[in-house]
């Protein structure tokens, strides 16, 4: 299983993005891609840094924000499918 973290794009130079999650920048690949990306567009990357799909900003501000919840230890994974 893979879990892709929502990347936010700062910058795009033909068909490599610079993208930032959690503090940390790196350049992607858009060759997947089949839509256009914009600076302020959040991407899921898979492993070997190819972006493959753009998400909207809101699900993916709450996704962050419950990584981030795991990150600093104030929420345990495990309950997330028990209501």
């Amino acid at each position: 299983m893979c879990l892709a973290v929502p990347s936010r794009v700062v910058a795009v130079a033909g068909l490599l993005a610079t993208v930032e999650a959690f503090g940390v920048q790196r350049q992607v690949s858009l060759m997947l891609m089949t839509e256009e990306v914009a600076v302020g567009d959040y991407l899921l990357i898979q492993a070997g840094g190819f972006a493959f799909e753009r998400l909207e900003a809101g699900r993916a501000e709450d996704s962050l924000a419950l990584m981030r919840e795991i990150l600093e230890g104030e929420s345990d994974a495990r309950a997330w499918g028990n209501p």
